[in-house]
């Protein structure tokens, strides 16, 4: 056969399978927003018969060990310490692990809060890398600070587990505000259901631009960088429909480990965070799943859309395509440790829906866009074209696009309302369009490029630049 025949019948068939491959994702991301606007609805209802300021005070909510693995964070992690210190919560404590900086994170934090060395040992239920030092804060006694060997992300949030005293525990980046009211939200589940809930986690916002001082946000308000509003909208829309959707359908199968909260006794039985892969918190959340479904025990992991983590988005490109490529490489490494549970109906929804949609459209979804291009390029040049079926293809995948990031914006505007100005939702407005030319296919480029020496990969936490918390 030509060779030019064979070229000619396999760009077709892949532009047919492209066709409806869109068509299924977008029927399939229309369901999840609906779902997320009925549970931002059942939650708005919960809020009305028992506010958050009645359950502050209230005898029935857990003590919660806040865990904020950190390296090198000297810039911020004075600031995230006294944000966390003056949260609205009746008893918590904060385990910081200092997971072998090469800067003055330890320093800086041992001359801000006074730190003495203890002698004392711990208890491992989770072997780590050895532990250098443990120090509690002589004005602050609620604080201990862990000093250990560099490990790792995973190893560091062990060690917060194995030293942590409270039966709830949550990890905080270092790089993170915490609302004042947020851990209370984000506990309610375990108050609500407390047989059920194994873990809950919040929404994450982009803080840059926004007003901090002495690590609290004074006021909220959007980057005059575009980079970090693009990434803002970009937040919306992954966390307020597709991880509100998910948790409607009990298959929410990230809790960001920017803010999470865990039954420490659940994480222990599935062997804490691995230290195997660079994505730690979607890899915990699957095997809880795992653990829970095969031993048969009914439970509940839930998104809560209030209590809000306030996060410093990378401000430069460089910066933003490690995070990308990284982010990308746990997702792969995630999907490929649990591939037994692929269309497995003994996972339920997880096996049959959850882990099929992520391996076909979070996984290799890159890839089948990057190759859609190719093919058009390719269908061009080869006078497949047709400019009629192009242009409107165009059109509508953009403007589904904009209606999922618009979608978004709007669930912000009228359930949560955390920017104040007319301007900012103006501006994620017209972010929300512009993403769609040339900011979408740059990441979804970068998403593709995970899988090209994706063996080689190192368990490091990534070079990300970080900067002090504008004041």
């Amino acid at each position: 056969m030509n060779l030019r025949i064979i070229i000619t019948n396999l760009i077709l068939g892949y532009n047919n399978f492209a066709l409806y491959y869109f068509i299924f994702i977008n029927i399939f991301n229309t369901i999840l927003i609906l779902l997320a606007v009925r549970g931002i609805k059942k939650y708005r209802y919960k809020l009305q018969n028992w506010p958050y300021y009645q359950m502050i005070a209230s005898v029935y909510v857990p003590p919660v060990s806040i865990l904020v693995p950190c390296y090198n964070e000297e810039k911020t992690i004075v600031d995230n310490i006294e944000s966390l210190l003056s949260i609205e919560y009746n008893k918590f404590e904060i385990v910081v692990i200092n997971d072998g900086s090469k800067d003055n994170t330890l320093d800086t934090l041992r001359k801000a809060f006074d730190l003495k060395k203890l002698d004392s040992p711990y208890r491992k239920n989770i072997n780590t890398k050895e532990v250098r030092g443990i120090y509690l804060s002589s004005r602050v006694p609620n604080l201990t600070v862990v000093d250990k060997e560099n490990g790792g992300k995973a190893d560091a949030l062990n060690v917060g587990i194995n030293i942590c005293k409270y039966p709830l525990f949550t990890a905080i980046d270092a790089d993170s505000i915490l609302e004042k009211n947020s851990l209370i939200k984000v506990v309610r589940p375990f108050i609500d259901e407390p047989d059920r809930v194994v873990a809950t986690g919040g929404i994450v916002r982009v803080v840059n631009g926004s007003k901090i001082n002495s690590g609290f946000i004074q006021e909220v308000s959007l980057s005059k960088k575009p980079i970090a509003i693009l990434q803002t909208v970009e937040y919306l829309r992954a966390f307020l429909f597709g991880r509100m959707g998910w948790s409607e359908l009990n298959s929410l199968l990230i809790v960001s480990g920017a803010f999470g909260v865990f039954k420490k006794d659940i994480v222990l039985k599935v062997g804490g965070y691995a230290e195997n892969t660079i994505g730690e918190d979607m890899e915990l959340v699957i095997k809880v799943h795992k653990y829970l479904k095969e031993e048969k025990i009914d439970y509940d992991i839930v998104f809560v859309p209030d209590p809000v983590c306030w996060t410093q988005a990378p401000e430069s490109f460089n910066s933003l395509k490690i995070q990308r490529i990284r982010w990308h490489r746990g997702l792969i490494d995630s999907l490929i440790n649990h591939k037994d549970m692929f269309l497995n109906p003994r996972f339920g929804f997880i096996g049959i829906l959850a882990i099929p949609y992520y391996w076909l459209v979070e996984m290799i979804g890159p890839i089948i866009e990057v190759l859609g291009y190719v093919t058009v390029i390719a269908s061009y040049f080869l006078g497949l074209l047709s400019y009629e079926f192009a242009i409107i293809f165009f059109i509508i995948s953009v403007l589904y696009g904009v209606f999922l990031s618009l979608a978004s914006v709007m669930l912000e505007e009228y359930n949560f309302m955390k920017y104040n100005r007319v301007g900012d939702y103006l501006k994620m407005v017209f972010y929300a369009i512009v993403e769609n030319f040339g900011y979408r296919q740059l990441t979804t480029w970068w998403r593709a490029k995970a899988f090209v020496g994706y063996k080689r990969k190192q368990n490091e936490w990534g070079q990300i630049q970080r900067k002090e918390f504008d004041n």
